[in-house]
């Protein structure tokens, strides 16, 4: 079930992960994302990121704390249930794209669609529509490998969109491409936030941050040591 359109997307109520003998790889964290909210992820090596986009993905569970996404309590599922969340629920992108080489574009962005049950004409024509409107419809039937890194890029947010999802996380989503591509990339989150689209990216990078995103969250050593928010992403149309 959907949650009202007046609550969070994302909920995370003291949450804390610790892997073997080590230090926490999350200690305690608490945070809040409404719907059309922009979120950067930003810390060093080892400060949680990976683990933060990995527990709000239905990927690992918290020892203790809550996590609910868009009204599912994630923290509480199976294997079974957290696969459907994802379908459902969170488009994911990836610094290295994660496109099947021997399918076309139109059928790796359908993919999502087909594996919820879809029908194949219906989950092409919703492919073409997202081809359509992030300008890659001409590449249809080629297959990934005979495309740009910004192309392919694209070609995974729109596999992300293409159930819909109530969250769209991006993991370093400009780490694999050139500048020119890069910006494209940035260019494309932000036209997808000012649609509405919720959005939240874990890097690194501050440009990043700074270019697609209005809000700020700094982990450090598994805890949120800031949480800023500016009134529009640097470079965003209004």
């Amino acid at each position: 079930m959907n949650s009202p359109a007046h609550a969070p997307v994302i909920r995370l109520q003291d949450v804390s992960r610790t892997y073997d003998d080590g230090p926490p790889a999350l200690n305690d964290v608490s945070l809040t994302v409404r719907p059309g909210e922009s979120v950067a992820v930003l810390g060093p090596s080892g400060s949680g990121k990976s683990t933060l986009l990995n527990l709000i993905a239905g990927l690992d569970r918290p020892d203790t704390g809550t996590v609910t996404v868009d009204g599912v309590r994630v923290d509480r599922l199976g294997e079974a249930g957290a696969a459907r969340y994802r379908r459902a629920k969170v488009g994911m992108v990836f610094q290295f794209f994660h496109l099947l080489d021997d399918l076309s574009v139109a059928d790796n962005i359908a993919l999502p669609a087909r594996l919820a049950g879809t029908a194949r004409g219906e989950a092409h024509r919703r492919a073409a529509q997202l081809m359509e409107s992030l300008g890659i419809d001409r590449h249809a039937r080629a297959h990934p490998t005979r495309l740009s890194g910004g192309e392919r890029q694209r070609v995974a947010v729109a596999r992300a969109l293409m159930n819909r999802p109530a969250l769209l996380l991006a993991d370093e989503p400009t780490g694999a491409l050139d500048t020119a591509a890069g910006e494209d990339v940035q260019a494309l989150l932000r036209e997808l936030n000012a649609d509405g689209q919720t959005l939240v990216v874990v890097t690194h990078d501050v440009a990043l941050a700074r270019a697609c995103t209005r809000r700020t969250l700094h982990l450090v050593d598994g805890r949120v040591a800031s949480d800023t928010t500016t009134a529009t992403a640097a470079g965003a149309v209004r």
